[in-house]
């Protein structure tokens, strides 16, 4: 026995020793990669010597004799820190995923092959300016530069994720970064899935008159009604059940709900006490780690710029100079468009235009897939833009036989300039400068906010496609793409994007909502981002006669959701304080605290307050209900709370309370039904999920921020390391917007918001401020992975000036590129 003892002893000493080795070794590895801040590299691909000053946050401060080495400098200062997530950027516009992560993702390498991103951004190069052009290839020498060093000097491959997935990292491109916009253009787009949702729900609903209580039309002047889109495509199935595409973090396509956002506010010297201009700005993204914002300081020629860069990109994207702030906002514009397009039925290469048939241009293309044989695909354009095949996006369920649908968007430009807009837009002196440089801007649109020294002003950037005033759906539905009428004519006059500058008011500001009310096909879009936020910060706008930094920075902090304020007392009307006692643990008196807490509550989304978890649950079950018998198992394409919806529901405009009765029940349900079973079962959820004790709850625990790896982040054990999750208060109609998932186990979820925050004061532009949500650093080992994190949960800030001194004076490091 004792024997045995001991070899046990020893084999689990053995072990344990080995265990710890490996960790070691892999920790050895790992941090090979960790850059070092602070040496002197000879390079090739500058003309000049440029110096990389870290600060205190690790932000570079990037100097040079002149801008394309400037842009050297900042392409060098990507690469190391986010070379994985550039390099898998370009992978996903290539379509050129499944090479290292295999068959997992290869129904996003197919659309990205369809759609060609990758093909058009290098073809855009030519259409550049010569400026833009030159900081292009400047920045690309920089990421090799990195490149080079890091074969050099063995550096760890550069990332610790190119050990788990080894896979050869070819030289960056000019056309490379134009690419990575155009991914970003896709991840903002959602008006492609909005119309094949339309269409499906209104081959669902037996009354056509209910498609505007569910997808309900953004408050303002009315719009003709549609046809039903059965009529344009007889012989659809009223329902056919969808295939929904694999969800993997990866995938650069949103989910309904989860395209764009963001706030910007601006206030003129008029209305702000420094007596200078102000501009906040927050862009919504979904959370990853590290996050899509990268902070950098540019020294051109023209002076410095500061603020948010998206790495693989050479431009600052929100921030300032020492003369000009910007800021971005999706602007929701409709640039894209579905077209069902008729196959020739005795030659299925043609398909009919209205010139009569015509060929596809088609060639194919290969699909190189880890582990696994490679597939050919034979893609296909017609005039429209590329064919889509019915396995994305549920088009299949809205598809006649003999049809196939296309594509119109404006992000398909082969003549793309918005890079040269963005570099531009930097070296701008002023609003109206900024505002005549935006109209080179061809996709994202965006609505762009400035201010210089004076003035304020918005433009909404980005193509407007023009539409023919016959157009049948006007962009809401898919439309037969062999009918003119529902073809685009071009580019609208960029002088049609609206513009605001100056205005009376002395503020200016976008949460996403409707920003004008124009007659089709001007009208800029029929599906807005938002409706909800922008009233609470119309209050918080008009509560001051003058403004300051610190009190925009409340309104962007803020968490009271107007949304809870208007609909609580609708859908509880007839429950407040009603009822006999109930004893203690029956449902009954869990429903009475539940509406006793809600009473008394002010709809502030605090992460330490139980009201917001039982306001969500109960809104969520709510909808659930009123739809489930009237849309079936599409209802569970709508995964986010429409309040427009609930409030016509409960108001009963144009006999939208129809909603509350259940069709397969014999009895007729009342909308006060609706909500006491809705809020029965909200509670129930919660109770088997945070427990019973309703006054404990934490809104916190359920709308966790889940800034997670998208790649490691499933990866047990490991996932603990990547992944940064955080309490956070908010929700989806908060300025302070978290929004949630919306489904799964964890429906409350944080998982889009606000990655990056900015506010700058003109009367004293160094005293200006940001933060991202994780930090500078994409290497999980890195100090500067996570740093900003809790400074974002916590509503702080850090500094954002030009000051070369303050930057050289507690710098982390120092790096000066020196050419060979």
């Amino acid at each position: 026995m004792g024997i045995v003892f001991r070899w046990l002893v020893r084999i689990t000493t053995g072990l344990i020793l080995l265990a710890l080795a490996a960790v070691a070794l892999v920790y050895f590895l790992a941090s090979q990669s960790l850059p070092d801040y602070d040496q002197t590299v000879e390079v090739s691909g500058a003309s000049a010597p440029v110096e990389i000053i870290r600060d205190t946050a690790n932000v570079p401060h990037i100097l040079a004799e002149n801008d394309p080495d400037v842009f050297f400098g900042l392409g060098y200062a990507h690469a190391q820190d986010r070379l994985w997530q550039m390099t898998v950027m370009r992978r996903t516009a290539q379509g050129r995923l499944s090479e290292i992560f295999g068959a997992r993702t290869v129904h996003i390498d197919k659309l990205l092959r369809r759609l060609d991103l990758y093909g058009l951004a290098h073809r855009s190069v030519d259409a550049q300016d010569d400026y833009t052009k030159a900081a292009l290839r400047a920045y690309a020498a920089g990421v090799n530069a990195r490149l080079d060093e890091i074969n050099e000097a063995a550096l760890g491959r550069g990332a610790p994720e190119m050990f788990l997935f080894n896979a050869p990292v070819s030289p960056w491109q000019p056309g490379d970064s134009i690419a990575v916009i155009k991914l970003m253009g896709l991840q903002l787009s959602g008006h492609l899935e909005d119309e094949v949702l339309r269409a499906r729900t209104s081959l669902m609903l037996n009354d056509p008159a209910r498609l505007t209580d569910i997808l309900p039309n953004v408050p303002g002047a009315g719009i003709a009604a549609l046809p039903e889109y059965a009529a344009l495509f007889p012989g659809l199935p009223r329902y056919a059940r969808g295939t929904p595409m694999p969800d993997t973090p990866l995938s650069p396509f949103p989910k309904r709900g989860l395209a764009g956002a963001s706030n910007a506010w601006t206030a003129a010297p008029s209305r702000s006490a420094s007596g200078g201009t102000l501009l906040a700005n927050d862009p919504h993204l979904g959370f990853t780690a590290p996050g899509v914002w990268y902070l950098a300081r540019l020294e051109l020629a023209k002076g410095g710029v500061i603020g948010a860069t998206i790495p693989g990109v050479p431009a600052v994207m929100t921030g300032r100079s020492d003369r000009l702030g910007w800021g971005l906002t999706s602007s929701y514009l409709d640039d894209q468009d579905l077209h069902i397009e008729r196959l020739n039925p005795e030659n299925p290469e043609e398909y009919l235009t209205p010139d009569g048939f015509k060929k596809f241009r088609t060639r194919p293309s290969i699909i190189e897939i880890k582990d696994e044989a490679p597939i050919t695909l034979t893609l296909r354009w017609t005039e429209n833009g590329p064919v889509l095949p019915g396995s994305h996006y549920n088009l299949e369920t809205i598809t006649p036989p003999g049809h196939i649908a296309s594509l119109s968007w404006t992000a398909l430009s082969p003549r793309d300039t918005s890079m040269t807009a963005s570099l531009a837009l930097m070296n701008a002196d002023n609003v109206r400068e900024a505002i005549d440089v935006g109209e080179l801007f061809i996709s994202p649109s965006q609505n762009l906010s400035l201010v210089d020294k004076d003035t304020i002003g918005l433009k909404l950037i980005g193509a407007m496609p023009k539409r023919d005033l016959r157009n049948q759906s006007r962009g809401r539905i898919p439309t037969p793409g062999w009918l003119a009428e529902n073809l685009w004519q071009g580019r609208l006059p960029y002088a049609d994007n609206p513009e605001f500058v100056a205005p009376a008011g002395g503020i200016l500001g976008n949460t996403n909502n409707k920003i004008i009310d124009r007659p089709f096909p001007l009208h800029v879009s029929y599906e807005w981002g938002d409706t909800q936020r922008v009233h609470r910060w119309e209050r918080l706008m008009q509560s001051r006669e003058v403004h300051t930094r610190d009190s925009f920075i409340e309104a962007q902090l803020d968490t009271v959701s107007f949304t809870a304020r208007s609909l609580l007392p609708l859908i509880g009307a007839d429950l407040w304080f009603t009822g006999a006692s109930a004893p203690e643990g029956t449902p009954e008196r869990q429903r009475q605290i539940a509406l006793s807490l809600l009473a008394e509550w002010n709809g502030e989304m605090n992460e330490h307050l139980p009201e917001p978890l039982i306001y969500a649950a109960w809104l969520r079950a709510l909808q659930i209900r009123l739809i489930s018998d009237e849309l079936g198992p599409l209802a569970a394409e709508y995964k986010h709370v429409e309040p427009l919806f609930i409030e016509r529901v409960y108001r009963d405009i144009d006999g939208a309370s129809v909603w509350c009765d259940v069709r397969q029940s014999a009895p007729s349900e009342t909308c006060t039904d609706m909500a006491r079973l809705a809020l029965d079962d909200a509670l129930i959820w919660i109770a088997e999920n945070y427990g019973t004790a309703l006054q404990s709850l934490r809104w916190g625990d359920a709308h966790q921020a889940t800034h997670d790896h998208p790649v490691l982040g499933n990866v047990p054990v490991l996932r603990f390391f990547v992944n940064i999750r955080q309490s956070t208060s908010g929700g989806d109609n908060t300025l302070l917007r978290g929004r949630t998932t919306g489904e799964g186990r964890d429906p409350f979820q944080n998982v889009h918001g606000a990655g990056y925050r900015g506010v700058y004061d003109f009367a004293d532009p160094d005293s200006s401020v940001f933060i991202t949500a994780t930090g500078q650093s994409g290497h999980f080992l890195s100090r500067y992975y996570d740093d900003q994190a809790q400074l974002w949960r916590r509503g702080e800030y850090i500094p954002m000036s030009l000051d070369l001194d303050l930057a050289r004076a507690a710098a982390v490091g120092v790096t000066n590129l020196i050419p060979r």
